[in-house]
């Protein structure tokens, strides 16, 4: 995380960073919701049916907002870039 946003913080063109932003973008996406749902839902004790049903709704809605989040990062301007890396930064403090 910290090696993509340093480069794009630093960067002359942070254009150049949209890529690598899109996918940290999508890997946080996915860590959140494993951590804040499928987390919650193992430590109640759900059973097999229940967590491998929320693992594939889950999955769904991560490609969706993968998907829809790199369109939108993937037409940013240099400053709207460094925004989105300073919010990320603000949510590891």
């Amino acid at each position: 995380m910290h090696v993509v946003l340093d480069a794009l913080e630093a960067a002359d063109d942070p254009e150049e960073h949209r890529g690598p932003l899109a996918d940290l973008v999508a890997d946080l996406t996915e860590s959140g919701m494993d951590y804040y749902y499928m987390r919650a839902l193992k430590l109640s004790g759900a059973g097999f049916v229940a967590q491998r049903s929320a693992s594939v709704g889950i999955s769904g809605a991560v490609r969706m907002i993968s998907t829809v989040s790199r369109q939108f990062i993937m037409r940013m301007d240099g400053k709207q870039l460094r925004a989105i890396a300073s919010h990320i930064r603000g949510l590891a403090d």
